[in-house]
């Protein structure tokens, strides 16, 4: 019996050390993870003045979890409401579309989630491109994309003169997509540490521009501004807060446009608003939210007071209709702020992804995600 039990042991044990072993191995030696600790750590990047202690950190005091449930872990396999019960509409994008305005014009357009195209004074402006249907390392872990098809393929796309990285987690910086796209881009402009991750994955140290909050860097029409957020950064086990998270200002001639990126609400959208506002067009984080994780992410009920803050005239929610990240159901996000906003007689616009927007012009406002 004794070696029996023996023999169980070595055998639990053997297992346990090749699950080890092979989680190691993939955590270091798997390319989407990006770049490791030590790689991010340019001269730059330790001499930021918010980065301490080998850690960036938020201005105003920001903990990822206030509290944590139990439940909340088993209720978010459990589906219920939170993806619809059938894919989302889809608006279908020509490749010979983009650019094809005048030059005094802007157009955005949304991918669903928080990526967005823009286009203005002749140049193609992509932001937080998360093309992939699964925002995880390991796709059977994730949560698939409401809409299986999106509005271009990115083999279609034309060249893109600029992405906008706001951090490195999954849902915003996309390896597939990455790779996919690097060939056809001009220039890459990433919160600091982050572009280590893009040389990792075989993009020229030549196309990258590191920025610390405000930062700002002008190319021919476009000026864009690196402004804070009040998020996190990781993309492994053990490298939380190794690089800097952000939302970004992108300014022309004919447009002052703000991204938030991910974050909590904080005193930042106030201090961008007064330095950069106001702006015409505004897209900020509505979506993938709860009371648990409210630091770092808005709840809809705040984000009025931002664009407030923001100075913003027209208004866009973005980090929703794409995935399931959190416990509410999918059109929750949108609909409560609209009840919120509507009360204010503030413009929201709400296109269907793909459907895009000429800032200054009628914008989309039909509520296609409520419930019939």
């Amino acid at each position: 019996m004794k070696r029996k039990l023996k023999m169980i042991f070595v055998i639990i044990a053997i297992i346990v050390g090749v699950i080890i072993i092979a989680t190691t191995l993939f955590l270091n030696l798997s390319a989407q993870f990006g770049a490791n600790k030590k790689a991010k750590q340019t001269t730059k990047v330790l001499n930021s003045p918010n980065y301490y202690n080998g850690i960036f950190e938020n201005k105003e005091k920001t903990v990822v979890m206030t509290e944590f449930k139990l439940s909340t872990f088993f209720e978010f396999f459990t589906n219920g409401n939170k993806v619809p019960d059938k894919p989302i509409p889809v608006k279908q994008i020509q490749a010979d579309q983009i650019n094809s305005l005048d030059d005094s014009l802007t157009r955005v357009t949304w991918f669903g989630h928080s990526t967005v195209l823009i286009e203005a004074a002749g140049k193609t402006i992509f932001i937080d491109p998360m093309l992939g249907q699964v925002p995880a390392p390991i796709p059977w872990f994730g949560s698939k994309r409401f809409n299986p098809e999106l509005p271009i393929d990115i083999e279609r796309l034309p060249f893109i003169n600029v992405v906008l990285i706001s951090h490195d987690h999954y849902d915003h910086l996309d390896y597939g997509s990455i790779l996919q796209l690097k060939d056809k881009v001009g220039k890459f402009y990433v919160p600091l540490g982050v572009g280590a991750h893009l040389i990792s994955w075989g993009i020229s140290i030549d196309k990258i521009t590191e920025m610390d909050w405000w930062e700002s860097e002008s190319i021919e029409e476009f000026t864009f501004v690196s402004t804070p957020a009040r998020h996190f950064s990781g993309r492994g086990m053990f490298d939380r807060n190794s690089t800097l998270w952000c939302s970004w200002v992108i300014h022309t001639e004919h447009a002052n446009i703000f991204f938030s990126g991910d974050g909590g609400y904080g005193d930042h959208f106030k201090e961008i608003g007064d330095k950069y506002g106001p702006f015409d067009f505004t897209m900020l984080e509505c979506g993938q939210y709860n009371e648990q994780w409210s630091q770092i992410h808005m709840l809809p009920k705040q984000i009025p007071q931002a664009q407030l803050d923001l100075k913003g005239k027209l208004l866009m929610p973005i980090h929703w209709g794409a995935f399931k990240l959190a416990l509410h159901s999918w059109s929750e996000p949108v609909e409560l702020l609209l009840n919120e906003t509507n009360k204010m007689d503030m413009d929201v616009t709400t296109p269907v992804i793909g459907e895009s927007i000429i800032i200054g012009e009628v914008f989309p406002a039909i509520h296609w995600f409520a419930k019939k």
